[in-house]
């Protein structure tokens, strides 16, 4: 098949600023790509992982088959507990809007639900761990809770018979 070429190490910093070009241009998978031959000579670089775990959830409302193991593999390669728990739940929140888009079949607004809901609890965790004078991770929450009002979503209700 084909051996992909790696890039020159000085060439990471303009890498980088081109994948979060595409991300803002809305071509997750170029910007996705990029990310990949920078982790392939610098495996820990963190821009990168970030740049590359939004990208992947930037796919999630253009219908891409994205696996979950994929971007908790990336996730947990997040050093900072405060960047990877903020992630974790921007990850959780864009998988909600992306299943409320969507929304028509029956149960998908509970899925949406539960989703916000998990995004909720990773900003909380992202809270207790924010740095001075960020409150990046309430602005989340708080965002996350409005959907969730304005849309009256619920989570899903149990038959009182479901164990039976």
């Amino acid at each position: 098949m084909f051996k992909l070429k790696p890039i020159s190490t000085e060439a990471v910093p303009a890498a980088l600023e081109k994948a979060e070009r595409y991300r803002l241009l809305n071509e997750p998978g170029a910007a996705e790509s990029i990310c990949l031959d920078i982790l392939q000579i610098d495996p820990d670089n963190q821009a990168a992982l970030v740049t590359l775990v939004l990208a992947m959830s930037d796919r999630f409302a253009k219908d891409y088959a994205i696996g979950d193991s994929r971007i908790q593999d990336y996730l947990s390669r997040i050093r900072d507990d405060y960047r990877r728990a903020y992630y974790t739940g921007i990850i959780y929140e864009r998988r909600a809007k992306a299943v409320l888009s969507k929304s028509g079949s029956r149960g998908s607004e509970s899925t949406a639900y539960e989703f916000f809901r998990q995004a909720m609890s990773w900003f909380e965790k992202a809270e207790a761990l924010r740095p001075p004078r960020n409150d990046d991770a309430l602005l989340r929450w708080n965002g996350c809770a409005r959907i969730i009002i304005y849309n009256k979503l619920a989570p899903r209700e149990m038959d009182a018979d479901f164990l039976e």
